[in-house]
């Protein structure tokens, strides 16, 4: 059985989609196996992000994954990762299909840093050490 951590991002928190979310999740058949809201600290999120850090984008992310909780889902299933990614959209909410969480309830803001509704893991690796960052107790 496959997971996947899924993140419902401030901008998601704020205009209360998170029911959404997990409807349109739990609806492709994929199962909820761990939930919380939480205010990330700056420490998680540094290690979330270590990829990218060094990026014009980092700091502007990292500001805005702070600037109000979070909702942080371990979803699982068959090929959940390529499944919510693909459910989730584009990352940029202009151009992500309607259908998908970013094409049907993200626009572009015009901020420093996309504010697209959710995070998906990328990888079976990135997975597992995300879930491990929000999760440690799994």
């Amino acid at each position: 059985m496959e997971r996947t951590l899924i993140l419902v991002k401030p901008d998601g928190v704020k205009r209360n989609l998170v029911g959404e979310v997990l409807s349109r999740v739990e609806a492709k058949g994929y199962t909820i196996a761990a939930l919380k809201m939480m205010q990330a600290d700056r420490a998680l999120l540094l290690r979330h992000y270590a990829e990218h850090e060094g990026k014009p984008f980092f700091e502007p992310l990292v500001e805005f994954m702070l600037s109000g909780p979070i909702v942080a889902i371990v979803a699982e299933g068959n090929r959940v990762i390529e499944g919510f990614r693909k459910l989730a959209g584009t990352t940029d909410p202009t151009t992500a299909e309607p259908g998908t969480i970013r094409g049907d309830l993200a626009r572009d803001q015009g901020t420093k840093v996309v504010q697209n509704i959710v995070h998906g893991s990328d990888s079976v690796e990135s997975a597992l050490r995300e879930i491990s960052i929000f999760f440690p107790e799994l």
